[in-house]
């Protein structure tokens, strides 16, 4: 269904609100459960469109599981080879997660299975994690162009592997960790950058051994031996920072802002918004910081201050890959010049993140220039307003909901076009904007 967002100028974010529930660690949690053994409750699981398609294709393979609340689901776990082949091809809508990650996790089942998504889906790469599992042994294969449909072929024996990630992406990581649970002997993974570990994390708290080491250029490498159990387990969500970023980021620049955000996941692989910000001068505290499930959490407190442009560490970009969008817009409200680069992943999300940006800050009035990796912003003076306009969101629910916190800072009224895909991350955004202080509207 078409849907618009409308933001009116002015507002400010104040009060203390609860983001969802994390996405990442959402998907990660239904998987494991799926094949532990025994019951694993989750509760602050994300409800959200991308996370209900993984929980959906557990149950299309035979796995029982009840969601008893808002946020609370029991999954009745098969243990590590109790799936079961689902009828039809599994169905993942827009969640390149989801498709990834059960690339790995398939790889290594009995059974037959195509994995298939939305038209954006559709045109993202999975060569990346299909070749790979390859040199696994798993017989796996996309489309010639290297994007889904992804069929899987059962009965095929996995083999462990030394991987030296060609590119920093955890997704890949985690598909190939997945896989090494079904593969005789050590899959050791040697990362490039510091890249996200919530699936070395969470399968730890099911009880299964993960070995850490360093690769000879000093970066991490994480291995597992196949062939053992999950143990199932409780586990809390934290609150999701790349969902975080916008109300950081609209707090960081609408005068007068005071906003505390409860019960944020500051998983220092994921932490790179909070850095950049502060690296531009922002007040944020992290308060109250405790331990969730394996996970470290926090309360962010934000109040607004004038920011200026950095050039962004390139260390810092995996840590943010997912936040630059909203980064972006506090860059275009910094005085002074930000450069961003090494982010050529942005390119391959769900649109081309760099190009979609870049295209709607021009159409603001923001001295914004693409680069094949990054981006430049010319920020305006501190009392610098954008103009209003009409943006076109290209179905990329991060590009939305960060153009809807530029309407905090501009002279008229911003149309986004294109927003039915927020509800992939954070369904609700629009009212709990309105209620943290945002003059935002929605139609379709």
């Amino acid at each position: 269904m078409a849907r618009e967002i409308i933001v009116s100028p002015g507002g400010k974010l104040q009060g203390s609100i609860r983001i969802p529930g994390d996405k990442s660690i959402s998907h990660r949690a239904i998987m494991l459960g799926a094949i532990a053994d025994g019951m694993t409750d989750i509760s602050g699981f994300l409800e959200a469109e991308d996370t209900l398609a993984t929980l959906t294709a557990f149950e299309a393979m035979g796995v029982k599981i009840k969601r008893t609340g808002k946020g609370e689901v029991s999954i009745y776990g098969t243990g590590l080879y109790g799936l079961k082949a689902p009828e039809a091809p599994l169905y993942l809508g827009n969640s390149g997660t989801s498709m990834r990650l059960l690339s790995g996790l398939l790889a290594g089942q009995s059974f037959d299975v195509e994995l298939s998504g939305d038209r954006s889906l559709s045109t993202r790469p999975m060569q990346r994690v299909t070749d790979p599992l390859g040199l696994m042994g798993a017989k796996i294969e996309c489309d010639v162009d290297g994007t889904p449909p992804i069929r899987i072929y059962g009965n095929q024996k996995l083999t462990g592997m030394t991987y030296d990630l060609p590119v920093a992406s955890a997704q890949v990581k985690s598909a190939l960790l997945l896989a090494g649970l079904y593969a005789e002997g050590e899959t050791c993974i040697n990362e490039k950058g510091i890249l996200r570990d919530h699936t070395e994390r969470m399968l730890e708290g099911f009880d299964y051994k993960i070995n850490y080491g360093q690769t000879p250029d000093g970066h991490r490498s994480a291995s597992l031996i196949g062939g053992g159990r999950l143990k199932a387990q409780s586990i809390v969500v934290p609150g999701d920072i790349s969902s975080a970023a916008f109300f950081i980021v609209g707090a960081c620049i609408a005068e007068g802002s005071d906003l505390i955000l409860e019960n944020v996941g500051i998983n220092p692989t994921r932490d790179g918004v909070i850095r950049i910000l502060k690296l531009m001068g922002a007040d944020i505290q992290v308060l109250r910081q405790y331990q969730a499930g394996g996970e470290p959490v926090a309360d962010l407190h934000i109040k607004y201050t004038p920011l200026n442009g950095i050039t962004i560490p390139e260390e810092f970009v995996p840590l943010a890959i997912d936040e630059f969008p909203a980064i972006f817009i506090a860059a275009a409200f910094a005085e002074g010049t930000t450069l961003l680069r090494g982010a050529a992943e942005m390119r391959v999300k769900e649109s081309d993140r760099i190009k979609v940006m870049q295209e709607g800050l021009s159409t603001l009035g923001v001295d914004a220039e693409a680069l094949p990796d990054g981006m430049i912003i010319r920020g305006g003076e501190r009392d610098h307003l954008i103009q209003g306009g009409t943006v076109d969101s290209q179905g990329d629910h991060r590009i939305a909901m960060a153009f809807a916190m530029a309407g905090l800072r501009a002279k008229g009224k911003i149309q986004i076009h294109d927003c039915a895909n927020i509800d992939t991350s954070f369904p609700g955004f629009v009212m709990l904007a309105k209620e943290a202080g945002l003059n935002i509207s929605e139609q379709t």
